[in-house]
């Protein structure tokens, strides 16, 4: 789902409230129409210029192995063609890139890739 999407979505409950608050207030006190349409229409136009400045906290990051690529870690157990090794000072579950290569406990890996909790790697 897009950024913008999300960001919207989760407006709506907002302005479905700031409805239903202005309904209230022109059915008791008598609060008059055209108010009760700026009041819900300034909300939106909050949300919409708001969006700038929020879409970051809306964007979904990368997470388990995938934040890793790039980053260098040490080969904890003799990887042919899987191990673990360490990586940001946590231990992972790692394969090798190349099925047929063997990268010897102690040394130094870099990450290429990763798919749910195991990361991809190749020596350094």
């Amino acid at each position: 789902m897009r950024t913008v999407t999300r960001y919207y979505l989760f407006q709506i409950p907002g302005w479905i409230l700031a409805g239903a608050f202005v309904t209230v207030l022109h059915a008791w006190l008598g609060l008059p129409m055209w108010a009760a349409l700026t009041i819900v229409g300034v909300v939106v136009v909050k949300d919409v210029v708001c969006y700038p400045f929020l879409r970051k906290a809306y964007q979904l990051e990368a997470g388990g192995a995938a934040q890793l690529v790039g980053l260098h870690g040490v080969a904890r157990d003799t990887l042919d063609p899987a191990g673990y090794v360490y990586v940001r000072g946590e231990l992972w579950r790692a394969r090798v890139e190349a099925a047929a290569d063997t990268i010897p406990a102690g040394r130094e890996v870099k990450v290429v890739g990763g798919q749910r909790m195991t990361l991809t790697v190749t020596e350094r």
